[in-house]
């Protein structure tokens, strides 16, 4: 039984397909060179990098261990070359609110395109009146009630 799996497999490694490497030749690979990498790691935790690349991608970032808990605060920017040729510049910073990046290139929402209709403010201000009655009657329970079938 031994001697029958082995020939198995024995003839699926034959039977695999191999990779054609003639295809694959080394005038396509575009080798970009890193034109600057700088990084400085401090003891306290904080640190900085400046990194530029031969095909126009510069990274920068600082971070330091300042946020809630010892979390890392960053900020930075990078920027690069879209295929279509615009000039792409981010600058972001990372801390306790989330990431927040800054650039033109990022979509901003529409302004909301109509006025808001009457009965849906009137509505509202009807919650808005309903929750503030409750609040002054709440019970032990707290904010939830139960409530019974009729």
């Amino acid at each position: 039984m031994k001697l029958v799996i082995l020939a198995a497999l024995a003839a699926v490694a034959v039977a695999a397909p191999k990779p054609d490497y003639s295809q694959s030749s080394h005038e396509s690979v575009e080798h970009v060179p890193i034109l600057k990498d700088v990084r400085v790691h401090e003891d306290d935790g904080s640190y900085n990098f400046d990194i530029e690349t031969g095909n126009d991608i510069v990274l920068s970032q600082a971070g330091t261990p300042t946020g809630p808990d010892g979390s890392v605060v960053k900020a930075g920017s990078y920027s690069y070359t879209a295929p279509d040729g615009t000039h792409i510049v981010v600058k972001f910073v990372a801390d306790e609110n989330g990431y927040q990046p800054q650039s033109d290139v990022l979509p901003v929402a529409p302004a909301f395109p109509h006025p808001i209709p009457q009965f849906v403010l009137d509505q509202i201000a009807f919650a808005a009146a309903e929750d503030a009655a409750r609040g002054s009657d709440e019970s032990a329970e707290g904010p939830y009630r139960t409530y019974s079938a009729p």
